[in-house]
């Protein structure tokens, strides 16, 4: 599915504040990857990255009505519900645990070449360093780079000010520099 413009979202986001379930339902379809994607990373696991995503869509469906249009775009809003589910996730379970390695479903096909040269540059060591950061500054990194968001908009979905947001990507990119330098 392509981007939708941001006139677009606004739309969609007005009929679905006066009931419009067909505009809901593409809302959902639009943000769903990236949300559920967020999760995954936030929160290590697949199983508990669906419950969240189901819950955050179900949050987006009792409040939209209450959604207001500010300076952040309507997905900046979804990610902060997001955000905010799983730090209470975190918060119930008190620790993170690593998702184990689920095999693959016989007859699944070989690993793409993608997959195989992510494995040969070393991507569990970069994700090992990637754990020593704080949450914050791992939130920051991935709404940042892996998400794209700009700093305002991460700033909104982590209730942060702006430039405590460059700082926490300052820091956590100079730790990272550290850690590399010192394995090398």
């Amino acid at each position: 599915m392509s981007r939708p413009t941001d006139e677009n979202v606004r739309q969609l986001v007005d009929r679905a504040q006066k009931g419009d379930r067909d505009a809901l339902e593409e809302l959902y379809l639009i943000h769903f990857d990236r949300i559920y994607g967020y999760l995954h990373m936030s929160v290590g696991n697949r199983h508990d990255a669906e419950d969240l995503t189901t819950q955050t869509f179900l949050k987006m469906l009792e409040s939209i009505g209450r959604f207001k249009w500010r300076s952040a775009p309507f997905s900046a809003w979804l990610f902060r519900i997001a955000h905010n589910l799983a730090m209470d996730h975190f918060r119930a379970r008190k620790r993170w645990q690593p998702e184990e390695e689920v095999p693959e479903p016989p007859g699944s096909e070989e690993p793409s070449a993608e997959m195989l040269a992510m494995h040969s540059i070393g991507r569990q060591s970069m994700m090992e360093l990637i754990e020593t950061l704080s949450p914050e500054q791992q939130q920051v990194l991935t709404l940042k780079f892996v998400f794209n968001f700009a700093n305002a908009d991460v700033a909104t979905i982590l209730g942060k000010t702006e430039g405590a947001i460059k700082s926490l990507q300052h820091r956590a990119l100079a730790s990272l520099q550290k850690q590399v330098t010192q394995k090398t």
